[in-house]
């Protein structure tokens, strides 16, 4: 049996609109094919069935897009029907992503009652100023009705997602938009900067963001505001209460496995019998995803020896808590020996933190991230 944990990957490439900022695959519609989409992801997890190698999902992300556009009768008739092809492991987390512009009571205890038990809110920001800027079709009222209707339904796990850093946000805006999230008690929260990313709205016509002083200023003062309510950080741009981190992203983070199903998803398996550790990825756009009979991956290649060590890295360094040698050894096949040298050199120059076989990046290693890992390429 294969010893890596999976997880399953499930994109909904449609939304209402496209914000400036998103370089996700997502497309606007006004007429998505809902009920032919869902027989295309079955399909498609039937012709990858045997990438599961006999083990069970431990947790589902369904993301996009936006996909609480779709029905709660359509999701009840996926995950009935993915356990059917491939095991959902009854303790299993199956997180599903939803625009506050779409919360219906209704439709959300239909999500809960198919099995969906937890949420990840985009709220993005609580001012309207902000949330116009960023092309949201929600405002300040619905993102917190959403939230509230979220806890009144039950949903114990609920993550909000929050960007910082937005165009001419001063510090005192950024805390305010953290100060409303606390108040409304999720038990995770997804805090991150907004970045310009190529091929966006944005990148064609850059906003005037925030100067490096301030955004340090974000950051330093916004991790103490959430500390102090109790979530502590414990990826880059992920804080949570006690116990109520994401599976699903520390699946990712400790180079677990994961299957993927929707146009443009991305996969990882490692292939016990072989050793070989692949990446792959469906056909992006939703039309060539609803055409195929056959295989719907349009790329896929297995990670180079000489990579493995630079790819576990690249995840497992933006945990706090960084990575055992047994978790390196099992997840790449590889000795921690074959690093040795450039693991030293990190440890000497104070970058890297060794406590016995469990390494981290220090506090100063952090504010060089890319540069750390950069190191064990090649």
């Amino acid at each position: 049996m294969n010893p890596i944990p999976l997880a399953l990957y499930i994109h909904i490439p449609w939304c209402v609109r496209k914000c400036p900022y998103c370089d996700f695959n997502s497309h606007e519609s006004r007429h998505i094919p809902e009920t032919d989409y869902i027989s295309a992801l079955l399909a498609d997890l039937k012709h990858d069935q045997a990438l599961a190698q006999g083990r069970a999902i431990q947790t589902v992300f369904i993301g996009g897009g936006t996909p609480s556009l779709f029905s709660a009768d359509s999701y009840r008739h996926l995950l009935q029907a993915i356990h059917r092809i491939v095991p959902i492991s009854g303790q299993a987390e199956i997180t599903l992503e939803a625009n506050p512009g779409t919360f219906e009571y209704r439709k959300f205890k239909g999500f809960q009652d198919a099995g969906i038990n937890r949420l990840s809110v985009g709220v993005q920001s609580f001012s309207e100023h902000q949330l116009q800027a960023l092309g949201r079709i929600h405002n300040r009222h619905e993102a917190i009705q959403a939230i509230a209707t979220a806890r009144d339904l039950g949903f114990e796990r609920l993550n909000i997602d929050l960007m910082h850093g937005l165009p001419g946000q001063t510090v005192e805006a950024a805390l305010a938009d953290l100060q409303q999230a606390m108040d409304l008690q999720p038990s995770h929260l997804s805090w991150y900067q907004l970045t310009i990313e190529a091929n966006t709205h944005f990148h064609k016509y850059p906003p005037l963001l925030p100067v490096e002083d301030t955004l340090a200023d974000i950051q330093r003062r916004g991790q103490r505001v959430l500390s102090e309510y109790g979530l502590q950080q414990y990826e880059v741009s992920a804080y949570a209460r006690q116990g109520q981190e994401s599976r699903h992203n520390l699946n990712y983070w400790q180079f677990g496995d994961y299957l993927a199903l929707g146009a443009g998803a991305h996969g990882k398996i490692t292939l016990a019998d072989s050793g070989k550790i692949v990446r792959y990825n469906k056909t992006r756009l939703p039309a060539h995803y609803l055409e195929r009979n056959a295989s719907r991956t349009a790329q896929s290649s297995a990670i180079a020896t000489s990579e493995l060590a630079f790819e576990f890295l690249l995840n497992a360094l933006r945990l706090n808590a960084g990575f055992s040698k047994k978790l390196f050894e099992i997840r790449t096949g590889q000795s921690l020996a074959s690093i040795e040298a450039p693991l030293q050199a990190a440890i000497d120059e104070e970058l890297i933190e060794r406590s016995g076989e469990q390494f981290r990046c220090s506090a100063r290693g952090q504010l060089f991230l890319d540069d750390v890992v950069a190191r064990f390429l090649g």
